[in-house]
């Protein structure tokens, strides 16, 4: 028996939310990648807090939406260690892509290769969690809406990687960053409309329990904290607080958060050595 499944069991409060984890995360991410871009003693570590930002805001995204699916006519649960497992396959694939870009520049080719591979990623990702999924009947997917959702992410993923390394500004990033929100949150509402569940049996209840909702509240906390971390470390970091145009504009720039000489040392250089004779 094919039972009736809803992605909206909670309204609109689960695909808000989730967008805005979405946004969040990619907002995270741009504005890391282009520290590590302007800063290339540390770049490593910027790219690697700019992928752990994507990844848990992508990961974030999808378990949030995914607390609004339920079937009717069963009880879902979720495997904890394929729940885990999904979130180190959305850090691991966002890092590559965003290495790739980050030492091997915005190439149209390197763009391609490390979309692809990123947007495969996030795809893997999104359908690891659902097979994490425990219930009285078995998943089917329809295969034209999976190719879809996996080109959606595949271009949702390419656009970010081009403008991690294409955009700079503090504005025009957060822009960039909710239009990245919608691709993501869009390719997840759209492989879950590939969905439909067959039962096996009717189970006791039909809703969603409060231990399913509690699990990944708790499932969610270590990458919101993760979230918060970072967004912490982007806000009180020099070029943020105060701004890309202004810090091109002084020199010496303050030394930033993780450590490291002038974001412009050439500027600096310049504005040290002598401009005038004296009129003595």
């Amino acid at each position: 028996m094919t039972a009736t499944v809803s992605d909206f069991y909670y309204g609109a409060v689960t695909p808000v939310a989730a967008y805005l984890m979405a946004c969040l995360g990619a907002a995270l991410g741009l504005r890391c990648t282009t520290r590590s871009l302007r800063r290339p003693q540390h770049r490593a570590r910027w790219l690697a807090m700019g992928a752990v930002s994507i990844g848990c805001g992508i990961w974030t995204m999808h378990f949030i939406a995914m607390i609004g699916f339920s079937v009717q006519g069963a009880l879902v649960n979720y495997d904890t260690t394929k729940t885990l497992l999904s979130l180190l396959v959305a850090i691991v694939v966002v890092a590559v892509g965003v290495f790739l870009v980050g030492y091997r520049g915005g190439s149209p080719l390197n763009l391609a290769i490390a979309g692809t591979v990123t947007g495969l990623g996030v795809a893997a990702m999104h359908y690891l969690g659902m097979a994490a999924i425990e219930t009285n009947g078995t998943l089917h997917y329809d295969p034209m809406t999976v190719v879809l959702s996996v080109v959606i992410a595949v271009g949702a993923a390419t656009a970010a990687l081009w403008a991690a390394v294409s955009i700079h500004a503090l504005w025009a990033s957060l822009g960039a960053s909710l239009v990245m929100g919608v691709a993501v949150t869009g390719m997840h509402y759209t492989g879950m409309a590939a969905v439909s569940v067959h039962l096996t049996h009717q189970a006791a209840s039909a809703q969603s329990s409060a231990d399913l909702v509690a699990f990944l509240l708790v499932m969610l906390a270590g990458p919101l904290v993760v979230l918060l971390i970072a967004a912490v470390i982007v806000m009180f970091d020099p070029d943020m607080m105060l701004g890309d145009d202004e810090t091109s504009e002084q020199a010496p720039a303050p030394a930033p958060l993780f450590g490291g000489d002038s974001v412009f040392p050439a500027q600096q250089q310049a504005q040290q050595s002598p401009t005038h004779t004296s009129s003595w």
